[in-house]
């Protein structure tokens, strides 16, 4: 989705080809947080924290709607780890210099306990405050296409990359797709390919030079989803040391709380990969060891997996939790340009290289980056006086409030518990390319990943109203429900 917005800002003809629903893998399954990485303080490598810091305050200042500040508490149980972590979060300050979200400080044991109501509060000593951004993953993935299209690209999605084929030269210069919803193969001429494909990239370097070694070692990282009564207040929670030695945070999200994440490698790269029992059992044991109602398996509202597509280092035997989340350009000796490693937080900046580097390659008219100060689709800074729901859809809040009161049918809410409305359904079909319950369910609202359950109980209607815009019949919408219902199964415990 970078690249898509930043090729298209610069004047090029984008065409981003997506194989199944935008942010359908990895990018909605984040752990939420814009950050700059205070794990990688401890691994020593500045240079990751100061870009992400750095992008960290390009993408709050240009997509406010979808962005916010977010105060973490570190629980402190004795007086080493107080200095330790108080030095590191200082490090952390300065590094941000004047894009700063908020100084770090030590409080003490009662202003923990305020700001962390649910903390085990035997042996507690001290909390330390930090502070780093949060956003909506999904959101922001489909507001960038939708800024790649306002910039002249095309952002396609269900459309399956099946082959590339190169010139006499020995270059590749085209790319053969299939369309999954109309099934039509189309063949596609390009001055520079580019391979942005997270966990797939090995498949598409298969593509252009089969046998090529692989570049990804896949990371499996789950969340839970929990009632926020396990964990209330609006403060987030960071517990510096697991049993695997990795952070865990706790995450106010949608009236809910999110835990996680781990760090499992895997050998293979899925579009749902599933959360294994152990990974549960871990994020649930490590996060009961520091609040007051421990979290049991039936308590899990949403459990979910996503997979990390980290370069494989030149030292192959680095744990996955060691290896840097910084990013690396490969050119292909036919000119496929790819990209790989990275994080949401760093996108930008991962786009922009790439980007120059497809001018060099391709020897296209040199264009200047603008995505430093290019506002993302529904920038704005006013989300007062509508639902807090629809304050990721930005300026569009307003639209979908009208289409809203245009009718008592739209105006209805789709579960007694959520605030969603069937506007917004006719919205995600008309404006945001949903072309299933999933891509609505999932991605489009987050319920899927918030509440399974209750996303399941509203699939039938969704369906229905889907099945109206897009002129299907009562087969699509009872294969629709079966489909969702399946894959949701694998979202419980």
């Amino acid at each position: 989705m970078g690249v898509a917005v930043d090729a298209a800002s610069r004047g090029f003809r984008t065409l981003l080809l997506e194989q199944s629903d935008f942010a359908k893998g990895t990018s909605s399954r984040s752990t939420k947080l814009v950050h700059g990485g205070v794990r990688y303080l401890e691994q020593g490598n500045l240079k990751l924290v100061l870009e992400a810091l750095k992008e960290r305050g390009i993408l709050l200042k240009n997509a406010p709607h979808l962005t916010s500040n977010q105060r973490f508490v570190i629980p402190v149980y004795s007086f080493f780890r107080m200095f330790y972590y108080a030095f590191g979060l200082k490090l952390y300050d300065w590094l941000s210099g004047n894009l700063s979200l908020g100084k770090s400080e030590i409080i003490d044991r009662q202003e923990t306990i305020r700001l962390l109501p649910a903390i085990q509060q035997q042996g507690l000593r001290f909390g330390i405050v930090y502070h780093d951004g949060k956003f909506d993953d999904t959101r922001l993935a489909i507001s960038l296409a939708q800024t790649c299209s306002e910039a002249g690209g095309f952002p396609v999605n269900y459309m399956k990359v099946t082959g590339l084929a190169k010139s006499g030269k020995g270059a590749i210069d085209t790319v053969y797709a299939r369309d999954l919803i109309s099934d039509m193969a189309y063949t596609l001429k390009a001055r520079v390919v580019v391979n942005a494909t997270g966990v797939f990239t090995d498949s598409i370097l298969q593509m252009d030079s089969p046998g090529k070694k692989p570049t990804i070692r896949p990371s499996q990282g789950t969340h839970i989803v929990l009632d926020q009564s396990f964990f209330p207040g609006k403060e987030a929670m960071m517990l510096p040391k697991t049993d695997d030695g990795r952070v865990l945070f706790a995450v106010p999200w949608h009236d809910k709380v999110l835990a996680g994440t781990t760090d499992i490698p895997v050998n293979q790269h899925s579009e749902e990969p599933v959360a294994s029992k152990q990974e549960i059992d871990f994020i649930l044991s490590n996060l009961g060891k520091y609040l007051t109602k421990k979290p049991q398996i039936s308590d899990i509202l949403s459990v979910f997996s996503g997979l990390r597509p980290l370069a494989i280092p030149h030292n192959n035997d680095q744990k996955t939790k060691e290896i840097s989340r910084g990013h690396k350009l490969i050119v292909s000796p036919s000119g496929l340009l790819t990209i790989t490693g990275g994080k949401w937080t760093t996108y930008r900046k991962m786009a922009e290289d790439t980007v120059d580097k497809a001018i060099r390659i391709g020897k296209l008219q040199k264009a200047a980056c603008i995505t430093r100060d290019l506002k993302i689709h529904g920038y704005t800074s006013v989300s007062a006086g509508y639902p807090e729901h629809l304050r990721a859809y930005g300026s569009d809040a307003e639209k979908i409030t009208a289409l809203s009161r245009s009718s008592d049918k739209l105006s209805r809410q789709l579960h007694p518990d959520y605030p969603y409305t069937c506007a917004e359904v006719v919205w995600a079909v008309r404006e945001e390319m949903a072309v299933c319950i999933e891509d609505f369910l999932a991605r489009r609202i987050r319920l899927l990943f918030m509440d399974t359950r209750a996303a399941l109980s509203i699939a039938p209607e969704v369906a229905q109203i889907m099945a109206e815009i897009l002129g299907k019949d009562t087969d699509w919408i009872e294969k629709e429900v079966s489909a969702f219902s399946r894959l949701a199964g694998s979202y419980l415990p």
